[in-house]
């Protein structure tokens, strides 16, 4: 996927996960059950990993494919992975 679609995907999914907010808020309002409310943050909770996933692997790509990576940058790139991975 060229670097202009992951853009326009990341956009197009945190609208998503905006709407899905809203969504939350507007059940909460209506004192909708808690199994309703769960399934919206379940999914929320999905499009943010995957959002963070995208991210990550625009910018590592980025970060390892240009001249002169250090040993220094690689390390942060695996660090900041495995952080969000936990």
């Amino acid at each position: 996927m060229e670097a202009m679609d992951v853009k326009k995907d990341i956009i197009n999914r945190l609208k998503t996960i905006k709407g899905h907010i809203n969504g939350i808020e507007k059940m909460i309002e209506e004192d909708k059950g808690c199994h309703e409310v769960l399934v919206q943050i379940t999914a929320i909770k999905a499009s943010i990993e995957k959002v963070g996933l995208l991210i990550i692997e625009e910018n590592s790509k980025e970060c390892l494919m240009k001249d002169h990576v250090t040993n220094e940058e690689i390390e942060d790139i695996i660090k900041n992975i495995i952080k969000f991975m936990k």
